[in-house]
C-alpha cells in the first residue's frame, strides 16, 4: 500500500512539474513573439497576411457599422473587402414629441427610412509605419463597389375619426391620407405618433446603385497583431432612382458624405 502511495505521489509531482514547464514555455514563446513584433515594427515590416475587423461610423447625415476582411498583397499594399450598413437621415428632419399622447416621437414630413447597404473592395497603401510599438501607422484607402438602398416606408399611427367608434390605424405617405404628413395641425388633431422599429419592413423597396470611397486610416494598435484604428474619409453614392425622404423636398439620387469611424479587430 505504501508503494502505491509513493507511485501516485511521484506521478502527481511529475505532472505538476510538466505543467509548470509547459506554462513557462508558453510564456517564453509569447515573450519571444512580442519581441519579434517589436523588432519588425521598428524595422518597418508589416507582419500579417490577413485581418478581420469591425467598426462603427458617424457620418454628417447618419450612422452605421461595417465588417472588413483584409488580405495583404505586399509589405505596403492590402486589399480590403467591406460590408457596410447604415441609416441615412435627411438634414431637414424635425423630430417632434406630443406630450399629451403616449407613443414614439414622430418626424414631421418623413416619407421613408433610408438604409444604404454597401459591398465593395478597397486598395490600402501604407504611407507611414509605426516608428515604435506605441506609434501610429497611416494608410490611404480608396475603392468602391455596389450599393443597395433599402427604403422602409415611414408610418404614422393616428386616430381614424371617420370610423365609428374611433379607431387607431397606421398610414404611410402613399395612402389617400398622405396630406396629413404635411399638416402639423392635422397631426396634432389626430394624435399622431411615430412608428415602432418593427413597422414597415414588409413593404421594403430596393434601389440599386454604386459607390466610391477614399479615406485615411490611423492605426494606433500597440502591435501589428491587433487592429485599433480611427478612419476619416469621404463617400459618394449614386442610385438608379431618386430617393424620396421628406415631403415637399426634391428627392435626389447622389449622396456625398464625410465620415469618421472606429475599428477594432485582429490580424494573423
Amino acid at each position: 500500500m505504501r508503494k502505491i502511495f509513493f507511485v501516485i505521489l511521484s506521478v502527481l509531482a511529475t505532472s505538476g512539474l510538466l505543467a509548470q514547464q509547459t506554462k513557462k514555455d508558453k510564456k517564453e514563446e509569447h515573450r519571444q513573439k512580442i519581441n519579434a513584433l517589436i523588432r519588425q515594427e521598428e524595422e518597418g515590416v508589416i507582419t500579417y497576411t490577413k485581418h478581420t475587423a469591425f467598426g462603427f461610423k458617424l457620418t454628417n447625415d447618419g450612422y452605421g457599422g461595417f465588417m472588413e476582411i483584409g488580405r495583404a498583397q505586399s509589405i505596403t499594399k492590402s486589399l480590403l473587402f467591406q460590408l457596410d450598413i447604415a441609416e441615412r437621415k435627411h438634414t431637414k428632419e424635425d423630430k417632434q414629441t406630443n406630450q399629451m399622447y403616449a407613443g414614439p416621437s414622430l418626424i414631421f414630413g418623413k416619407i421613408n427610412f433610408f438604409y444604404p447597404v454597401k459591398l465593395g473592395v478597397q486598395q490600402q497603401i501604407l504611407l507611414g509605419n509605426k516608428s515604435n510599438k506605441n506609434g501610429v501607422s497611416i494608410t490611404a484607402n480608396f475603392g468602391g463597389g455596389a450599393s443597395l438602398g433599402l427604403l422602409r416606408p415611414y408610418y404614422l399611427d393616428i386616430f381614424d375619426t371617420t370610423s365609428s367608434p374611433v379607431q387607431r390605424k397606421s398610414i404611410r405617405y402613399e395612402s389617400a391620407d398622405s396630406n396629413i404628413f404635411s399638416s402639423s395641425s392635422m397631426l396634432y388633431y389626430l394624435q399622431a405618433t411615430g412608428p415602432s422599429f418593427t413597422k414597415g419592413w414588409s413593404n421594403l423597396k430596393l434601389t440599386p446603385g454604386a459607390y466610391a470611397k477614399a479615406a485615411l486610416r490611423f492605426d494606433y494598435g500597440r502591435y501589428n497583431e491587433v487592429v485599433s484604428a480611427i478612419e476619416v474619409g469621404i463617400t459618394a453614392e449614386l442610385y438608379a432612382r431618386k430617393i424620396p425622404q421628406i415631403v415637399n423636398v426634391a428627392p435626389r439620387n447622389l449622396f456625398v458624405n464625410l465620415y469618421v469611424s472606429v475599428l477594432f479587430g485582429k490580424r494573423k
